[in-house]
């Protein structure tokens, strides 16, 4: 009697501990980064839209639905979830343009209307409601750009203009002027992806002569050089972010490539961490899978938002928490 009682404690705590180990295994492959479907854009359905952020609102302007190139304006509340159409574009209607917020001021240009490319400049003030044009782009005419901003200053480059480019150019809002920016030495490409974090910018991504380039750099604000970091598709590594026709975005330090273009629209969401210059996978983006969508990015969660699947445009919107578990049931 004496031997069982002592079996039975010992099979007890052989259980006890083995459950212990298998909840802390559990834990130890939750993953984090959750997407929650939000309220749907209330425009047409569209992709190739430019997006910036002022505070805590969204701005979401032209883009192309199938038929019609488009000018309007729309501002997301991110905090009550909803949208208000605010004062259309009064420029020509376009797609493939670019944007960026400096001040609590949105700048706007380039991009393409159906028949030409173009450099026009404009900016954006939510005080007042207004659209103000500014000195032309200092480039050539083009579509495909990217734009940020960092340091106080605006820079547009990359695109197409017929053919790939890698000139940058660099706007200062205090004067109205354009002056070409010092030397990009990375390959030409049109539709890559940046995003900022703190005075640096981050680009990669993007198609050259029908491939996809694999080059990844960081542009210093304060010093304005670009320097070349590990390769996305790096021999080392266990990664590979080839992509075009993706979107950029910033949260907590980290920087995010998602959706677009992989042998086929992806789903796919990329995290890049600089203090160690290495991407991991996060959880796939839980929409469908797409090119030429668009993001907003505010300090607790970021957007990712429209966009297309060959000719079906999109009018959803998809909230990204990096610190909440990943459910599929949102």
């Amino acid at each position: 009697m004496m031997f069982n009682n002592m079996y039975l404690k010992s099979l007890l705590v052989f259980l006890l501990i083995v459950g212990a180990v298998g909840c802390s295994n559990d834990d130890d492959d939750t993953e984090y980064g959750n997407w929650v479907e939000s309220s749907s854009f209330d425009g047409n359905a569209r992709g190739n839209s430019v997006s910036f952020v002022i505070g805590d609102k969204g701005y979401l302007v032209s883009g192309y639905d199938g038929d019609d190139y488009l000018s309007d304006l729309w501002e997301y509340n991110s905090e009550g979830d909803y949208w208000v159409q605010k004062a259309n574009f009064p420029g020509v209607a376009r797609s493939g343009a670019v944007g960026f917020a400096i001040n609590g001021i949105g700048y706007f240009g380039t991009g393409y209307d159906g028949d030409d490319k173009l450099n026009d400049f404009w900016s954006y003030n939510p005080n007042s409601d207004t659209w103000t044009q500014k000195s032309d782009f200092l480039g050539s005419e083009r579509y495909g750009a990217v734009g940020f901003a960092v340091s106080g200053k605006g820079y547009i480059g990359t695109g197409y203009d017929g053919s790939e480019l890698k000139d940058f150019y660099q706007y200062d809002p205090a004067t109205d002027q354009w002056v070409q920016s010092v030397g990009f030495g990375g390959d030409k490409r049109k539709d890559a992806a940046v995003f900022v974090i703190g005075d640096y910018a981050y680009m990669g991504t993007g198609s050259h002569n029908g491939a996809y380039e694999n080059d990844f750099y960081v542009f210093n604000g304060s010093t304005e050089i670009w320097t070349r970091l590990t390769d996305l598709d790096d021999d080392d590594s266990d990664y590979s972010v080839l992509l075009s026709s993706g979107v950029g975005f910033t949260l907590n330090g980290l920087g995010y490539f998602a959706t677009g273009v992989s042998s086929g629209v992806t789903t796919n969401l990329w995290i890049y961490d600089p203090s160690s210059d290495t991407w991991d996978q996060g959880s796939y983006f839980e929409g469908s899978a797409r090119q030429d969508a668009v993001a907003f990015s505010f300090s607790d969660k970021a957007f990712v938002l429209m966009g297309r699947s060959g000719s079906y445009y999109f009018d959803d919107n998809w909230a990204f928490k990096p610190d909440e578990e990943q459910s599929d049931e949102d």
